[in-house]
């Protein structure tokens, strides 16, 4: 594609060179240019784009769009635009030809409950026979491709190749995660949505906004961007507190759910117990029953954000009951280690509060014996939310192994350190401090008997631990497999 067609609808000023050659790769990652490519500078968090330029150059980039200007060679043609990332998005669809207008786009944000919500809502549209694709914390994934991406809603340039993917594989639907991260970056600035669902909003990613409103409004966006015409909608949580701002946001109809409050899409008659779930769901003048695999309250409310969806999209009860029937849950959301052991071992991605309480919560309801929770808090993040989660697990379990998440570049008995005060504002709390987390995981399990659930929270699917520099090997789930092997010879 020609540079000039890259560059349409961007504003910007030329340097050096001209905007009339071909350029075949589009590239933020200096390491990744290869011949005839664009090198789009960007500032991040812990780097900046700008003083790779050379090494872009040197990879054989012939083209680089920058915020700040830099002496190049005459033949390069060197770009100035006010904002790098926002134009990295524009530059993305224009390079793969705005594929999220072939395919309806449904974007998922919420503190809580993101992924599983956007994998009910696929297993419903695959029961459908509807090809979708899913881009998300897990993986971006359609047919037998697959690939992590790192991020929850990755950068522009990753969601559109994939989108365009999608096209490729003649997809009917694309359901996404958006994170508020992605919305403030301008990361899906450029996508097509057609649908936007909200699952909840609770404390988190205060490293990063500045407080609780700014979070929020970072997720409000996902539903201004929305265009209004008549096949688009939003599905809005009404029972979270926030409900009547994510409402007013959108410009298209809103169908809200809910188990407390009224709502278009209401859930009655919950059963909740260790086998799964039931529970009554009455829209406009249906009434009908789920059954479905996954466990807790907050399950119920995944999968209402789900039918709430299908529902208004026109598929009929009977698949929508057949598709949470069959599905059995994803990877490191209150999955359970069976080793042939006595008592549950679940293994939870909940690293927020709201999340941990949600957990916690239903775990304490499927026993009635004793609860020991294996927590820590990440590092480099929101500090302020450290003994918030200290305080809900001392409240809901009757023992808690403090241990380290991610510590990344934080010294982890610092973390801890953190989280204590939460920890003692509970009356007669009990917990051990083990810094190592799979020590921490060995302590929970062998003092586990008969009967008891022991909950290890923070780091779900991941397979590995952010220490320093180091990236480790490190699977919760791996790991207390090991342990409840050696316990059950």
């Amino acid at each position: 594609m020609l540079l000039k067609d890259l560059l349409d609808g961007i504003e910007y000023r030329i340097i050096s060179g001209n905007i009339d050659k071909e350029i075949k790769g589009v590239h933020y990652d200096s390491r990744q240019v290869k011949p005839d490519s664009l090198f789009i500078c960007v500032k991040g968090f812990k780097t900046d784009g700008h003083n790779y330029i050379d090494q872009a150059l040197a990879n054989g980039a012939v083209a680089i769009l920058a915020e700040n200007e830099k002496k190049v060679d005459k033949d390069v043609t060197y770009i100035i635009t006010s904002n790098t990332r926002e134009a990295m998005a524009k530059i993305a669809s224009n390079f793969y030809k705005k594929p999220s207008a072939f395919m309806r786009v449904i974007g998922v944000t919420g503190t809580n409950g993101k992924t599983t919500t956007t994998h009910l809502i696929q297993s419903i549209l695959q029961e459908a026979s509807h090809k979708t694709g899913i881009l998300g914390t897990l993986y971006a994934r359609i047919d037998d491709y697959e690939k992590e991406l790192g991020h929850t809603t990755p950068e522009a340039l990753e969601i559109e190749e994939f989108v365009d993917l999608c096209r490729e594989k003649k997809a009917d639907y694309v359901v996404m995660e958006v994170s508020s991260h992605a919305l403030d970056l301008f990361r899906v600035k450029e996508i097509d949505y057609n649908v936007a669902v909200f699952t909840n909003l609770t404390q988190d990613h205060l490293d990063y906004h500045k407080n609780m409103e700014d979070y929020k409004n970072a997720k409000l966006k996902l539903f201004s961007m929305i265009p209004n015409r008549k096949e688009n909608f939003a599905i809005i949580n009404n029972d979270d507190r926030y409900a009547s701002d994510f409402i007013k946001a959108a410009n298209v109809q809103v169908v809200t759910y809910a188990v407390e409050n009224e709502a278009d899409v209401k859930a009655y008659n919950l059963n909740i117990t260790a086998e799964g779930t039931s529970f009554m769901v009455k829209y406009e003048n249906i009434d009908f029953e789920i059954n479905m695999q996954l466990i807790g309250l907050f399950s119920v409310y995944n999968a209402l954000a789900a039918i709430a969806f299908a529902l208004k999209e026109g598929i009929s009860p009977e698949i929508i009951k057949s598709a949470l029937a069959k599905n059995s849950g994803v990877a490191g959301r209150f999955e359970q280690v069976k080793c042939g052991q006595d008592f549950t071992v679940i293994v939870d991605y909940a690293h927020t509060h709201d999340g941990l309480e949600n957990i916690l919560k239903t775990a304490r309801e499927l026993t009635k014996k004793r609860l020991i929770t294996v927590f820590g808090c990440g590092g480099d993040r929101d500090r302020t939310k450290r003994p918030l989660m200290g305080e809900v697990a001392a409240r809901y379990s009757d023992f808690c192994v403090v241990t380290s998440d991610n510590p990344r570049s934080e010294d982890p008995k610092a973390i801890i350190d953190d989280i204590i005060p939460g920890l003692l504002k509970v009356e007669n709390s009990r917990y051990a401090v083990v810094v190592d987390r799979r020590e921490a995981i060995r302590h929970a399990i062998y003092m586990a008997k008969p009967g008891d659930i022991v909950i290890i929270a923070g780091k779900g699917h991941e397979t590995y631990q952010l220490i320093k520099d180091k990236v480790l090997e490190f699977d919760d789930r791996k790991v207390a497999a090991e342990f409840l092997k050696e316990i059950v010879k």
